[in-house]
């Protein structure tokens, strides 16, 4: 047994580390004539950071950057690459709306849901609950979120075509700035120099909306515990 958790956590470092052009360009290489397999598997890491609840760990907007780096170096074509990411991401938020739907509402309520923790699936609520629809589009730039918010919009019985339509446009939005910006920026020598800087910066820049909101909460949970009770109002005299 730990032989096989050794081997799983092994596999899960491997695709996280696909998300630097080096690592990504060995993946290419290591199917010579078969280019076809190295998109495969960057639409099943995408598709999987979106669809399935439990990929949230998953590298999202550094691997598209790297894909996108890579395609200014010809490695990839950047027309195609966005072709099969827009698809996946698109394909992957539809698949998690219909596990919510499925599932229900009961599920922030019993935590039916094994390998996700219950906070997860709150901070995507609340998120969601703050910007309706357009949280579908949101999402897609924020970390984790992005994986648990087409859930909730499942689980809240958003209508499906109003649905599909932040999602065509957060998706493709999502997928085609990320990998362009990786495209233009990867054809500027400083930036293929410091490409992990970039990248950090790509990160912190992402996920700091989602840390000020949760800031935001905690601030207010505090102030609201802190804040002295209302005295009790005298009944009418009568």
């Amino acid at each position: 047994m730990s032989e096989f958790f050794t081997w799983i956590l092994a596999k899960v470092h491997w695709l996280i580390d696909l998300a630097k052009p080096e690592n990504l360009l060995a993946l290419v290489e290591s199917f010579p004539g078969s280019r076809w397999v190295a998109y495969a598997i960057l639409a099943g890491i995408v598709f999987s950071e979106t669809g399935l609840l439990i990929g949230f760990f998953l590298p999202g907007d550094s691997l598209l950057f790297a894909a996108g780096f890579l395609a200014s170096k010809q490695i990839f074509d950047i027309v195609l690459l966005n072709v099969v990411l827009c698809a996946a991401a698109v394909l992957g938020d539809a698949v998690n709306y219909f596990f919510g739907w499925r599932l229900g509402a009961d599920v922030f309520e019993k935590g039916r849901i094994r390998f996700v923790k219950q906070e997860h699936l709150l901070a995507a609520k609340a998120f969601y609950e703050r910007h309706g629809g357009i949280a579908i589009v949101l999402a897609r730039f924020a970390p984790f979120v992005r994986t648990f918010t087409p859930f909730v919009a499942g689980v809240a019985r958003m209508n499906f075509r109003r649905f599909l339509l932040y999602n065509l446009c957060g998706g493709i939005g999502w997928v085609v700035l990320m990998s362009l910006s990786g495209y233009f920026l990867g054809q500027i020598p400083w930036v293929a120099a410091h490409f992990e800087l970039v990248v950090l910066g790509i990160l912190v820049f992402s996920v700091l909306p989602v840390a000020f909101g949760v800031l935001r909460q905690l601030a207010a949970a505090r102030a609201k515990r802190s804040s002295p009770p209302r005295p009790l109002e005298a009944p009418p005299e009568t």
